[in-house]
C-alpha cells in the first residue's frame, strides 16, 4: 500500500536550518507531483511547496520563497524539504503528500487535490 513517512524536525532556534524528508513506498514515485503541507495549533493546513513528478516544476507559498527549497531523488523515492533561516512562525507540523497526479504545468495547492498523507513531523522554532 501507499506509505509516506516524514522525518527531520525537530526544536530549532530563528535562524536556524532543518532538512525534513519523506521516504514514499507503494506506487511509482516519479509519476505523481508531491507536495509539503504544515498545520499549526489552531490554523488550516496550509501549502508550503510543490515538485513535479522529474523535478522540474516547483511552487512555494509566498511566505516561505527564498528560505525553503523542495527537492526530490526518485532513485531513492525521497522528497526533501530545507528550511532556512527558520522563524517562530514556521512553527507548525509538517505533512508530506502525495498528489493525485502529476501536476506538470500547475501547482496543486488545495488538500483535496492530494490522495495519500504521511503522519507528519513537528518543527519547533524558537524565538
Amino acid at each position: 500500500q501507499v506509505q509516506l513517512v516524514e522525518s527531520g524536525g525537530g526544536l530549532v532556534q530563528a535562524g536556524d536550518s532543518l532538512r525534513l524528508s519523506c521516504v514514499v513506498s507503494g506506487f511509482t514515485f516519479s509519476s505523481y507531483t508531491m507536495g509539503w503541507f504544515r498545520q499549526a495549533p489552531g490554523k488550516e493546513r496550509d501549502i508550503v511547496a510543490t515538485i513535479s513528478g522529474l523535478g522540474g516544476n516547483t511552487y512555494y507559498a509566498d511566505f516561505v520563497k527564498g528560505r525553503f527549497t523542495i527537492s526530490r531523488v526518485n532513485a531513492k523515492r525521497t522528497v526533501y524539504l530545507q528550511m532556512n533561516s527558520l522563524k517562530p512562525e514556521d512553527t507548525a507540523v509538517y505533512y508530506c503528500a502525495r498528489a493525485r497526479w502529476d501536476y506538470r504545468g500547475s501547482y496543486p495547492r488545495r488538500i483535496d487535490e492530494y490522495d495519500n498523507w504521511g503522519q507528519g513531523t513537528q518543527v519547533t522554532v524558537s524565538s
